[in-house]
């Protein structure tokens, strides 16, 4: 028998049928072919046309429809023949395999005489299903040390649908680093696998998101999506940095223990424990630099540890390292200079040098009494000194500078130990620090005795009352000098200098105490024969080239009284002294 075409009331159907007779008790197979999901009350086909019956029959002899092992989706319409869609049509809720053909199996029957029909429905596909993937996000977790090539199963996706319909290819979004390989499978499904086609670089770019699109066949094409989220996994690729290879801080010298000098702040591009930083001095930085600076090693703190001291050292270098923790760990290296600013913690210093303890109060202008120096161990005007005389005004003495530092102390005005035998001369030095400090030095410096005065007697003349007729050996009269010098230059000797009188010596008549000068009458004196006596005294020091001052004597008698006059001559000289013839003195 040959194949019939359906006569069609709509465009979308299609219906063949195979029609076979056999008379007495018939047995015929027809078959049709519908694209699913048409409409309710679609026409299929003309079944009493293409089942050679009358259209009277259907109704006379009960014609109805027999589905078998599904719903009745379609339905006769025994006023025209016709065969026509019941209830939408869902190929995949019917066949539920991905077989390309799906066929409903149904039986007409007719009653009086019975008769069956067997018709076979093909369900055609159409695009009415998206590809779907069961996971519409997934995650990748890709070391960043993997090489290229490295390939990676992806969740496939899936499309009810069949044949041309079905998934045909899949497109990945624009990647430096990714594409996808697909493979089809024995069942003509289509797989995909992603593929690593570049270096992965953690720390360029951390999370890559892509989007996997897998396109059907159909016409027009149906799409569906998955995100692709890999995080790169971090290796330990990268050393830590700082940020500048040397740092310079200033640090006050006496800073306080436990101050925060600078804070190190390295860097590591990597993550987790490959960017978990240690930090440590290396071997180029000295003990006594660990001495005076800690270093935390988490933090990165730099704090004050001993005593700074600029005059000890100006700056400090530290040579640090960044280790981080990760197998096997790398390492970033600054250095750190520490600069000591000076603070005016020093106080001057005085140097006495060359001292001469004692001069000779003869000594000539500009003699040297002491080399003085001066410095401070501060720097800057904090070192900057000057030196001056307390009461310089007032002091026989100046200071004159003679190189950098350096100064004399000289003799400036005649010296005289018997105004000021003994000088305490302080020595100020002050720094120009702010604010400034200061210090004082003492030298002390005798004033030696020479024997630059004469003894001097206390009056110019004298007048001793002497009882007539006095006894031998009686004290008239103590004389006495005074000679401001020192030790033998102020031991004073008296004597009577020699003068014949009456052709009688005077030291017949006279004796004195040549140490206490105390004069005696050595023979009674009488008035009728001795009216007047002129002698001279001598008081003279024990110096070297003494010195001397004399006392010239008249004694004069009265009747009862003798009047002694003494008439001083300080500084004569016993060669050259005169004899004065003293008038005659009443008795008093």
């Amino acid at each position: 028998m040959a194949p019939v075409i359906a006569p069609s009331r709509t465009r979308s159907v299609v219906a063949v049928f195979t029609f076979i007779a056999l008379w007495g008790f018939a047995h015929s197979i027809t078959r049709y072919s519908v694209p699913e999901e048409m409409e309710e009350r679609s026409f299929v086909a003309n079944l009493a046309t293409d089942l050679g019956l009358d259209v009277r029959s259907l109704e006379e002899r009960n014609a109805k429809l027999d589905v078998i092992h599904s719903k009745n989706y379609l339905d006769i319409n025994k006023d025209t023949g016709e065969l026509v869609i019941k209830e939408k049509i869902d190929r995949e809720s019917i066949c539920m395999t991905k077989t390309t053909s799906c066929f409903l199996k149904m039986d007409v029957i007719l009653s009086n005489p019975e008769r069956i029909f067997n018709i076979e429905l093909e369900i055609m596909d159409i695009n009415d299903n998206a590809p779907v993937f069961r996971r519409k996000t997934m995650h990748l977790d890709i070391t960043e040390a993997t090489p290229p090539g490295e390939r990676f199963s992806l969740t496939n996706a899936v499309d009810a649908d069949v044949g041309a319909n079905s998934i045909k290819t899949y497109y990945l979004s624009e990647s430096k680093y990714f594409n996808i390989d697909i493979q089809t499978g024995s069942d003509g499904s289509k797989y995909v696998d992603l593929v690593l086609s570049g270096k992965l670089d953690r720390e360029k770019q951390a999370v890559h998101n892509l989007i996997l699109t897998a396109v059907d066949g159909g016409v027009p094409p149906r799409s569906g999506t998955a995100s692709i989220i890999i995080n790169v996994l971090d290796i330990n690729d990268n050393a830590p940095i700082f940020s500048q290879p040397v740092y310079a801080v200033n640090v006050s010298e006496n800073t306080a223990a436990g101050t925060v000098v600078f804070t190190l702040n390295a860097t590591d591009l990597d993550e987790g424990s490959n960017a978990q930083l240690v930090y440590s001095y290396t071997l180029y930085t000295s003990e006594k630099t660990q001495e005076l600076f800690s270093l935390d090693p988490n933090s990165g703190e730099i704090k004050v540890k001993g005593v700074i001291d600029y005059e000890e050292f100006q700056s400090f270098e530290m040579h640090i390292q960044a280790q981080d923790r990760g197998t096997n760990s790398k390492s970033g290296h600054c250095k750190v200079t520490v600069f000591i600013t000076d603070l005016n913690d020093n106080y001057p210093e005085v140097t006495i040098q060359s001292l001469k303890s004692s001069l000779s109060e003869d000594v000539s202008l500009g003699t040297l009494i002491a080399v003085v120096s001066v410095s401070d161990r501060d720097s800057g005007v904090n070192g900057k000194v000057e030196l001056t005389l307390s009461q310089q005004e007032s002091l026989p003495f100046i200071l004159n500078k003679s190189s950098e530092g350096y100064f004399e102390l000289l003799v400036s005005k005649p010296l005289d130990r018997e105004i000021i035998g003994k000088y305490d001369i302080i020595l100020r030095v002050t720094d120009k620090g702010s604010p400034p400090l200061s210090e004082n030095e003492t030298i002390s410096l005798q004033i030696l005795d020479v024997n630059d005065n004469a003894p001097a007697f206390s009056q110019s003349f004298y007048t001793i009352h002497v009882v007539e007729n006095n006894l031998p050996g009686a004290l008239l009269t103590s004389l006495s000098a005074f000679d401001p010098d020192l030790n033998e230059n102020q031991y004073l000797v008296y004597f009577i200098m020699e003068k014949e009188i009456v052709n009688t010596s005077m030291s017949m008549l006279f004796s004195i105490n040549p140490e206490n000068g105390d004069l005696y009458a050595l023979k009674t004196f009488d008035y009728e024969r001795e009216k007047e006596f002129l002698f001279h005294i001598e008081a003279r020091d024990s110096g070297v080239s003494p010195l001397s001052s004399n006392v010239t004597y008249s004694l004069i008698h009265t009747d009862n009284h003798l009047i002694l006059r003494f008439f001083c001559c300080n500084l004569c000289e016993t060669e050259n002294m005169r004899f004065i013839t003293l008038p005659s003195t009443k008795y008093l």
